[in-house]
């Protein structure tokens, strides 16, 4: 294998959690191939380099190996070399903490108690 497309190799390497959300990504302009822009469809080779913009995250990859299929997270090391720094990790890290801070309590679908609760404020109407 020479070449695979990017939008394969990023979901098959676990960067995305479906082809379709790295497809998106790629269309979006969150990927960089060798320091351009990339569409889905742009082939990659061993050597190049790959800048992925997630959620929380700016991942920089070092593409080391090609793979059109899904592979196990144990086995990630024989296609990409990581090379994000570290302050990248700790600002996600922080991103999640504050989060975790600033949630919002009772959000959501009322419980069946709440249920109970708000038809005897209401009574029967």
């Amino acid at each position: 294998m020479e070449s695979v497309r990017l939008d394969k190799w990023l979901w098959g390497t676990r960067v995305y959690k479906t082809r379709s959300d790295a497809a998106e990504a790629c269309r979006g302009s969150a990927i960089r191939h060798n320091g351009t822009i990339a569409k889905p469809s742009a082939k990659i080779r061993a050597g190049d380099t790959i800048i992925a913009c997630t959620k929380a995250l700016t991942r920089t990859l070092y593409v080391v190996g090609l793979t059109e299929k899904r592979v196990g997270a144990a086995l990630l090391p024989n296609y990409f070399e990581d090379q994000t720094p570290e302050s990248e990790y700790a600002a996600a890290r922080e991103k999640r903490e504050n989060a975790k801070v600033f949630s919002h309590k009772g959000a959501g679908r009322p419980t069946k108690k709440d249920r109970r609760d708000i038809e005897r404020l209401l009574g029967d109407t």
